[in-house]
């Protein structure tokens, strides 16, 4: 009976609904497929124990396997850029060599082409719904997780970013670039079973390779990775980081790839007042990062607050962005064409620039605040830029010799913005030495870079990765390795052989239960083993104490004062510090506290003391 019920609501679905849900169960079934196809084919693949061992005991080997890393870092970028760029071309119709955000003015019936690409976002989406795990990045994969990335993850990352920028969103594919080169060197780390800390460095070496080949810069890649993926710098890293690096540009210059985006020749001259200019550029161009930063989380929490489904969100911001690229084709995309034509050409008037700078920014915050995926490096250095074009029109009005040539401050409005939004100041100067060769114009770059992310850091405190986490409440700031920190909890600490005795207990009781000596301290609990304080035994034995029938519960201390096992150390010490314990007790839950262990301070500072070395050893490289 059931049976034909259920046959007859299928039969009466109708048809294109029906279709649509056969379309999203085969698209579930086909992420199935390749999520096992990688664990049969690619996960279980046995590396021989004299290589493994060679890649654990020698930094050379593991040079060689970034080196490794970064070819492959290379190979996904080239093939994604051209797998995004053959759709916008089939969509747009775009002529050869034609760049999207390039284009001069957008026919009216490929305005609603974003939508269209939203609705293929959402019903990916809806394929995707019942999955239970959250997708991680690279810095929160090596934050958090040791540098261990899901491949399926990034998979689903990389289709839903390649969809989003194919479209037309205003996004960039670098976090498609990075999250491939990350998962991929996460997995080859694991095929070589390599510690915790080479397994982050090889992380680091994805990302590095998948920027140096976006950028055509080996050296803003590398340090793309020690700033933003690694979270620092030391010798043991410099090698492998570098190697993929090097090695992903030559790979992307083996398919006619891998060129700087834009080249910039000019000589330049710096002086006092052009370096207070500088800084003063540095400045806006931080508090504009700011600016866009908190606009992508006010349309993220607009969709919320409106109710609007998740899977729905990125139709209705595809048509919204679709009306801004009515008005100027250059929000659209990443900007990569946009940025070309700007450097190309002369300088806009100051309100064109700036009217394509509000936007490009209202762009980006609908089309990452409604749900598509992508990151803001490109966009920001397209705003950088127009910012740049602002600056040197308006120092042209007060003297034309401080600025003779617009690709100065353009560089350094690239550079302060870029800084702000990704927050790698050390990148975005690199990026500037090997864009244009120039030193003096790359100290320029780097004092404006400076500048910008020292008031983000002090006004704000995020980058737009780490901003991003912060929505979600994670207390993420960084890739420094914090993992080991949250995994040093009070349950991983704590004795669980614990000595009790029962409230309203007599003293002579207790001193026959617990001889002098005995122990050094006993736990009171009430019925049901619930926590009811802790006895100093040298208490029960003082003088002043008579053995007759008092109860022990006279003795108890730190009754309210307890910890729970998911408490990590940081919350622990505090609690120790804040009751002058020298031991505390541990309980299942504060509102029911029955009684699970012991820990003392002196075992959690050595515990501390011990995994801080660790941390310190992998950081160093020694």
């Amino acid at each position: 009976m059931t049976e034909d019920k259920d046959r007859e609501r299928r039969v009466s679905l109708p048809p294109l609904k029906a279709s649509m849900h056969a379309a999203l169960v085969q698209l579930g079934s086909a992420i199935a497929r390749i999520a096992g196809w990688w664990r049969v084919h690619v996960q279980d693949v046995g590396i021989p124990a004299r290589l493994r061992s060679m890649v654990r005991r020698r930094e050379a080997w593991l040079a060689l396997l970034g080196g490794l890393v970064g070819a492959l870092a290379g190979l996904m970028v080239t093939a994604l850029h051209e797998t995004a760029y053959l759709i916008q071309t089939l969509l747009y119709q775009l002529p050869p060599e034609q760049r999207l955000s390039g284009l001069g003015t957008l026919p009216s019936d490929q305005a609603l082409i974003p939508a269209i690409g939203g609705i293929v976002l959402g019903i990916l989406m809806l394929a995707l719904r019942n999955r239970r795990s959250r997708y991680v990045d690279l810095v929160e994969g090596n934050a958090l997780h040791g540098g261990k990335l899901s491949m399926v993850d990034s998979l689903i990352i990389t289709l839903q970013t390649v969809i989003s920028n194919g479209f037309g969103a205003s996004v960039g594919l670098e976090a498609a670039y990075t999250q491939m080169g990350g998962g991929v060197a996460s997995k080859l780390g694991d095929l070589f079973h390599v510690r915790r800390a080479d397994l982050r460095r090889l992380v680091g070496c994805g990302a590095a390779g998948a920027i140096a080949a976006a950028f055509g810069a080996p050296l803003t890649g590398a340090f793309y990775a020690f700033e933003l993926i690694i979270g620092t710098y030391s010798i043991a890293t410099l090698a492998p980081v570098v190697a993929a690096s090097i090695a992903a540009v030559l790979v992307t210059a083996l398919f006619g790839h891998g060129e700087p985006i834009v080249t910039v020749s000019h000589a330049v001259a710096i002086n006092l007042p052009q370096v207070l200019l500088i800084l003063l550029c540095g400045l806006v161009t931080g508090g504009l990062g700011i600016a866009l930063m908190r606009l992508v989380g006010r349309v993220e929490a607009a969709f919320v607050a409106l109710r609007v489904p998740v899977w729905l969100r990125p139709a209705i911001g595809g048509v919204l962005l679709g009306g801004l690229a009515l008005i100027s084709p250059m929000v659209l995309s990443a900007g990569h064409g946009a940025l070309e034509l700007i450097f190309a050409s002369s300088p806009m008037p100051i309100w064109l620039a700036l009217f394509i700078i509000l936007l490009k920014i209202m762009a980006s915050a609908i089309s990452l605040g409604s749900g598509f995926r992508g990151g803001l490096f490109f966009a920001s250095l397209f705003l950088g830029a127009l910012m740049g074009q602002v600056f040197f029109s308006l120092m042209q009005w007060v003297s034309p010799d401080i600025f003779p040539d617009p690709s100065l401050p353009m560089l350094v409005g690239m550079a302060g913005l870029a800084a702000a939004v990704v927050g790698g100041p050390l990148t975005m100067a690199f990026l500037a030495l090997e864009i244009s060769g120039s030193l003096p114009l790359t100290i320029a770059v780097l004092a404006a870079a400076v500048a910008s992310s020292m008031l983000v850091r002090e006004t704000f405190g995020y980058s737009f990765t780490t901003w991003r986490f912060h929505l979600r409440g994670e207390t993420i700031r960084s890739a420094h390795d914090v993992g080991w920190l949250r995994n040093l909890t009070v349950g991983k600490m704590m004795r669980r052989d614990v000595k009790s005795v029962t409230s309203g207990t007599t003293i002579k009781e207790f001193r026959r239960l617990y001889p002098l000596g005995s122990a050094t301290r006993v736990i009171g609990t009430h019925a049901g083993d619930r926590y009811a304080g802790m006895i100093e035994v040298a208490d029960a034995y003082a003088e002043a104490i008579s053995d007759d029938g008092t109860p022990i519960d006279s003795l108890f201390k730190l009754p309210k004062v307890m910890l729970h096992p998911a408490m990590g150390a940081n919350d622990a010490a505090r609690v120790f510090e804040q009751s002058n314990a020298e031991a505390l007790v541990v309980v299942t839950n504060l509102a029911d506290p029955k009684l699970l262990g012991t820990l003392t301070e002196a075992h959690l500072m050595r515990r501390y003391a011990e995994e801080l070395e660790k941390a310190r050893v992998d950081l160093a490289g020694t």
